[in-house]
């Protein structure tokens, strides 16, 4: 155990989030999402017993969004629907991320195959318990720094 970092951050989770560039994003998938398919040699890792919330909570506590971007976090839009629809995993997992947001920075909805399309340039998926569907998430990385948030 390590004082100060959450307990659901597994020592591999924070290997890869440590290994992590500025700019390189990591995607939180619900358990419905088809990681194996889309990962492509990318680390896939576990978390099963956890919520997309609880998940997206761990990880923003150890990963600064990138600070020079309009949209450091984007989302699966929910098919059948247009913007600015959300779910109610969306806006709760949104509304816990607003405060890591600059001004002026928004999430990214993103359309379902465009989302698919997305993946092909993260960094690493991490395959939640979270089974309300499409509760996916994408964070990108910034960097700590003088002058820059948290």
């Amino acid at each position: 155990m390590l004082k100060g970092i959450d307990p659901l951050l597994t020592p591999d989770l924070l290997k890869v989030l440590a290994e992590m560039g500025h700019d390189d994003a990591v995607l939180l998938a619900d358990a419905n999402f088809t990681a194996m398919r889309l990962a492509a040699g990318k680390p896939v890792l576990h978390l099963p017993g956890s919520s997309m919330l609880r998940a997206v909570q761990a990880v923003a506590s150890v990963l600064p969004l990138a600070s020079d971007v309009e949209s450091p976090v984007a989302f699966m839009q929910v098919s059948g629907t247009t913007p600015p629809y959300r779910s109610g995993l969306q806006r709760e997992v949104l509304d816990m991320l607003q405060p890591s947001l600059l001004p002026g920075q928004q999430p990214e909805s993103i359309e379902r195959f465009a989302f698919y399309e997305r993946v092909q340039s993260i960094y690493a998926i991490v395959l939640t318990g979270e089974l309300q569907p499409f509760g996916n998430f994408i964070l990108r990385k910034g960097v700590i720094g003088e002058n820059l948030r948290p």
